[in-house]
């Protein structure tokens, strides 16, 4: 993995304190004061006050003294009773509350005057009334006593509780980004260097995407450096390439490596159902980015946000023409001197508005394309680093493996290879592990399905027929496995892997990967007579090949007339209309028949050629049920060459198209 050498970082500039940290000192002096509050309220319920004046008597004793006649009046409360002697009684020995009181004098027992006694149960002593009420004694009944935390409870925690909660709520509303009075306000994630860092490093497979990242960073790092020369940054810069090709992370690594705040926000989170809520939000982004600049702005899925005006099947869209527009305001409205950067990213270029495109706003696209042979190994690399690799994975073969993942398949598949080891209680990764994992990722799981002996062979010979025209086919990919065990949506699968990457696809290996794809149709003509819906998606994808042929890369009888591009198929919605007429389009479908009649008149002549070996293929994928390579080499022989396309004295160009198939495995 290369690595671009850049200058020094700088620190990232502090953030400020957040606002709860930055309090004034009069909210200190009022938190001590409600605190020196709290703890004289607490000193003054819980300290003891002072000796008590009664002394507790048993409950035999208490009726006794009635009976005796020397009780004068109790006080009831609950299961609680107070009340006075007539005559003092002597207190037990060591009773505090009797030499407390002074009662005693030296050389005499101590005496008490007072008492206190419980009710033996809850239900209270049903002889006690009549009792006191023979004696004469004065009774005062009163209700049970509330706890002072009950009394507290039911006085002061609603208010506490409908206090504290308008308090969260005027908080929540004041500081979400999301609340019902912050529609307007930017819903941008930032990102600052207290987490973890993401630097060109990490990045592997789009060294020439880096190559153009490094002006940024460089600018970010020393802007003066421009500025003394007059010379700006390029305002915007957008991000182009297939899903999973890494453009957000490309972005985390520009701010890491830069070390400024990172904001970070998809298009689709501007546009909502109030109209002006996304305007506002693209203010409130941008307000935000200039005050912390240096910064990036990176916005994800700009086409979500930025489609061509008016280009809505049944109207515009108020609302996300009008975020469009403050966006290109926004962009457009830069000081020369400021230091914020927009990075975008979209794998959908083609639908953008031109407005945005234009210099001053997004000045330059860097291409992040999926990454070849090299590229692959280096993510391979990154991703596995933290995995127990066994000493016999080869990396620089799974690169070759792996063509046309991205870098997010290369990172599913180091985690399948990682399931697979533990799934099988293993300590290391394997490169079974990891060919298991490939097989997964490019074909689907094992399916346990109970095929019949007549399913099974209609299989195998469909598959056989993939195989054999594969094989025979001068420049085809060469085959890798063949098997008949049910994988995903198929009952079979012939898995060509290309020997490099290819960039150009020439004439004379199209058409042989038409006839490889209807090759399993022309095997079950051959073998059985009869057809059946097993190559339902080898005649999709041969269809769609067909018409890419004549459309895009003149290879029809229409010439060199591209009628269809990427930007075309499909158009807005479904009143776009066609750029080309009805007589054109009649064309276009007798191109694309014929080329798929010539593709399987081609594969019936190779079968009917090599039938034996067909048989041989078929009969040994009915006992081994796969065959890799090597196998292969044994029925049928090597496999003939590529065709020279070295240009001749009377043909200096080779006719060549300019954008690649679908790469599907042939076979299904």
């Amino acid at each position: 993995m290369s690595t671009q050498p850049g200058p020094p970082r700088r620190q990232a500039p502090e953030e400020p304190a957040p606002q709860d940290q930055q309090r004034s000192p009069l909210r200190n002096w009022l938190n001590l004061a409600l605190l020196a509050a709290l703890i004289i309220w607490n000193l003054f319920v819980f300290w003891p006050q002072g000796q008590p004046s009664s002394t507790q008597i048993p409950y035999s004793t208490f009726l006794a003294q009635i009976e005796a006649g020397n009780v004068r009046q109790v006080s009831i409360q609950g299961a609680d009773i107070k009340g006075a002697f007539v005559q003092a009684i002597p207190a037990p020995a060591g009773t505090p509350t009797a030499a407390a009181t002074g009662q005693a004098t030296p050389g005499t027992p101590p005496t008490f005057a007072n008492f206190e006694t419980t009710f033996p149960d809850a239900v209270g002593d049903p002889r006690l009334m009549p009792l006191l009420a023979q004696h004469n004694v004065v009774v005062n009944v009163s209700a049970p006593s509330t706890p002072w935390f009950v009394v507290l409870l039911n006085s002061f925690f609603p208010i506490l509780l409908l206090v504290g909660l308008m308090v969260w709520m005027g908080r929540s509303a004041a500081r979400s980004q999301a609340g019902i009075f912050n529609f307007g306000r930017s819903q941008a994630r930032r990102y600052t260097q207290d987490r973890p860092t993401v630097t060109f490093n990490d990045v592997a497979g789009a060294d020439e995407a880096k190559q153009n990242l490094a002006e940024v960073v460089e600018f970010l790092l020393n802007p003066e450096k421009f500025h003394k020369l007059g010379a700006y940054i390029p305002r915007g810069t957008l991000l182009v390439g297939p899903p999973g090709t890494g453009k957000t992370l490309l972005a985390r690594a520009v701010a890491g490596e830069a070390s400024v705040p990172f904001f970070s926000i998809s298009g689709s989170e501007f546009v909502q159902m109030f109209v002006g809520v996304g305007a506002s939000r693209v203010r409130d982004l941008f307000a935000q980015a200039k005050q912390a600049g240096p910064a990036i702005i990176f916005i994800d899925e700009l086409d979500a946000v930025a489609r061509k005006r008016g280009a809505d099947s049944f109207g515009t869209n108020d609302e996300r023409e009008q975020t469009l527009n403050q966006l290109l305001v926004e962009m457009d409205g830069f000081d020369e001197r400021q230091e914020v950067i927009v990075l975008a990213a979209t794998n959908r270029p083609d639908v953008l508005d031109p407005a945005l495109l234009r210099p001053g706003r997004f000045d330059r696209q860097v291409e992040v394309p999926l990454p070849e042979r090299h590229g692959r190994e280096g993510i391979l690399r990154i991703h596995s680093r933290d995995l127990p690799l066994a000493p016999d994975v080869n990396l620089p073969a799974l690169a070759s493996l792996t063509t046309g993942f991205s870098g997010a398949d290369l990172e599913n598949l180091c985690n399948e290879a990682a399931l697979n080891a533990a799934r099988r209680n293993g300590t290391q990764v394997t490169q079974v592990d990891f060919l298991e994992a490939l097989d997964k990722v490019r074909l689907g799981g094992v399916r346990p399905l109970a095929l019949s002996e007549r399913d099974r062979s209609i299989t195998a010979y469909h598959e056989g027929g993939h195989t054999v025209v594969a094989w025979r086919s001068p420049g085809a990919d060469p085959v890798d496995k063949v098997t008949i065990i049910p994988r995903g949506r198929a009952l079979g699968v012939t898995q060509q892997v290309p020997g490099e990457d290819r960039y150009n696809y020439s004439l004379s290996y199209l058409t042989a990967r038409l006839a490889i794809m209807v090759a399993g149709r022309a095997a079950e003509e051959i073998v059985f007579g009869d057809v059946t819906t097993g190559a339902q998606n080898d005649l999709v994808e041969a269809t769609r090949l067909a018409r890419q042929m004549v459309t895009q890369w003149g290879m029809g009888s229409l010439g060199l007339a591209a009628v269809e591009g990427d930007d075309q198929q499909g158009g807005y919605g479904p009143l776009q209309r066609r750029p080309y007429s009805d007589a054109t389009a009649a064309l276009i479908d007798q191109d694309v028949q014929r080329l798929l009649d010539d593709a399987h008149t081609r594969a019936r002549e190779i079968l009917t050629r090599s039938r034996a070996q067909l048989d041989q293929v078929a009969q040994e994928l009915l006992s081994a049920e796969t065959l890799y390579a090597v196998d292969l080499a044994r029925i049928l022989g090597p496999q003939p060459a590529a065709p020279d396309l070295t240009p001749t004295e009377f043909s200096p160009d080779a006719k060549v198209p300019q954008e690649a198939p679908s790469g599907a495995p042939a076979g299904g």
